[in-house]
């Protein structure tokens, strides 16, 4: 569904992605894992077209990325929950979503949306900077689902949330999956989240993957390792 080949994406001259290959499969969570500074958001803004790529490939159900502007990319059916949520705060839940719409055509909010989550429908008219970080989370990940998406990209989904939050997360990430059929590729430094939802684990270090396990094959010890400053 999503192939990512040997992409290499720099800050001026600065190289941050030195040649990175990853797969994901229809209906398949990977999450992405690595301390901060080591590439996990230049990738995701990269695979959104916010950042140009140097070089290097990134192909999304058959389809090629490369030359695509961000909006394009969405209309392909890939969605971006940014860090840092970026909702519309002065906008209402109601019309924060409805943007998401554009692409699709829709006017309403569809059902299976508010389904997912239910806070948003009692609060849909009120304002986005009004809502706590867990439901700002929730809105930003329903905008992208709007969308209409094949991939879901998610840039550390669980930062400045509470862990009651980031479990309910976690089995919503996982209920979009079984019902919606999508892949989601989530970047993350919370291990026991990644661990809850991803078929697969990957570790990014200073710009390239070192290591590649599906979860069951996962050592936890090994990992951490990684995160650890």
């Amino acid at each position: 569904m999503l192939a990512i080949s040997d992409l290499h994406v720099a800050y001026g001259q600065s190289e941050v992605l030195h040649g990175l290959n990853v797969k994901v499969a229809a209906n398949e969570i990977v999450a992405i894992m690595g301390r901060n500074g080591m590439g996990k958001t230049t990738l995701m803004k990269s695979l959104m077209g916010i950042l140009p790529a140097k070089s290097g490939s990134v192909n999304m159900d058959g389809a090629e990325l490369g030359n695509l502007k961000s909006f394009e990319r969405v209309a392909k059916g890939l969605a971006y929950v940014p860090q840092g949520r970026m909702i519309f705060s002065t906008m209402t839940v109601k019309e924060n979503i409805e943007t998401g719409l554009v692409v699709s055509g829709g006017s309403e909010v569809p059902d299976d949306i508010y389904e997912l989550f239910p806070v948003l429908l009692e609060m849909k008219g009120r304002r986005g900077g009004n809502l706590s970080g867990g439901q700002q989370q929730q809105l930003a990940i329903a905008r992208a689902l709007a969308t209409k998406p094949k991939v879901l990209l998610l840039d550390e989904p669980t930062e400045g949330i509470q862990p009651s939050i980031i479990k309910e997360m976690a089995r919503t990430l996982k209920r979009i999956r079984d019902e919606k059929g999508l892949s989601i590729v989530v970047s993350e430094q919370v291990l026991s989240f990644a661990l809850d939802i991803a078929d697969r684990v990957l570790v990014i270090e200073n710009g390239e993957i070192v290591r590649d396990d599906p979860r069951d094959a996962v050592d936890a010890a090994q990992v951490s390792k990684y995160l650890s400053v």
